[in-house]
């Protein structure tokens, strides 16, 4: 198992307010997490490195390899939950930082098994067979309008609040998290991303990138991708395969 990962703060920002970490357990285990911040450039940035450092250390301090699929998924579920009251206990001790939040996305691959928990607008997919899935919904507003019938999905794509979003980390003192299983297998590759990637490239483009390339130049690719499309966001891409 492979694990690869680059950020770029994009042609826009002065900052770059995504973060993310990974780490590989054993041979058939590894994990990720991909955070998008708000709430300004401190804040944002504030918020998806609590979130993320704080994902990393408990699941190295806490996961076993022994650990059932239920007591991972408990696992998983608690510690987002937990990162959710690390960014939200900081904000209350500095009035700068009040109203900040991030969206997470923490992956575990294990046994041929991704287990995902899922919040706000970053996204987890999966490539297989030369096509690209998108196993998560987006916690937004305008996924909102979709799911009502009152947009299409192309519409939401470029609609003015697309970047309004349902779900942060941080912003209460609570958390709603989806959880996401998706049996992996041979030669499929797992996509986590932020919408600085898929406000700028397509579906369509994602796939031939990761269709036509390997290790590195996958991720990078993606990247330099999002910036010829406007750059108009952070980027944050992990792949793992």
């Amino acid at each position: 198992m492979e694990i690869l990962s680059k950020t770029d703060r994009g042609l826009v920002r002065s900052d770059n307010q995504d973060y993310c970490l990974s780490g590989k357990i054993s041979d058939n285990c590894a994990w990720a997490v991909v955070c998008d911040g708000m709430g300004g450039a401190n804040g944002g940035h504030t918020a998806s490195t609590t979130a993320s450092e704080y994902i990393a250390r408990e699941i190295q301090n806490l996961y076993t390899n022994d650990f059932t699929k239920e007591e991972l998924v408990a696992l998983m579920i608690n510690i987002v939950v937990g990162a959710n009251l690390e960014v939200y206990n900081i904000a209350r001790k500095n009035v700068e930082l009040m109203g900040m939040g991030t969206t997470c996305e923490l992956v575990f691959v294990r046994d041929s098994v991704a287990h995902i928990v899922h919040v706000g607008d970053s996204r987890t997919y999966l490539f297989r067979n030369n096509k690209m899935i998108q196993l998560t919904e987006d916690h937004s507003l305008v996924q909102e309008m979709v799911k009502r019938g009152e947009i299409t999905q192309e519409e939401a794509r470029n609609h003015p609040n697309k970047n309004f979003i349902t779900r942060a980390v941080g912003v209460r003192n609570f958390i709603e998290t989806d959880y996401i299983e998706q049996e992996l297998q041979p030669n499929d590759a797992i996509l986590i991303c932020t919408d600085g990637l898929t406000n700028c490239v397509t579906d369509e483009e994602m796939t031939e990138i990761v269709k036509n390339n390997r290790g590195d130049i996958r991720v990078k690719k993606l990247v330099d991708k999002a910036k010829d499309g406007g750059g108009t966001d952070n980027i944050t891409v992990i792949v793992i395969q």
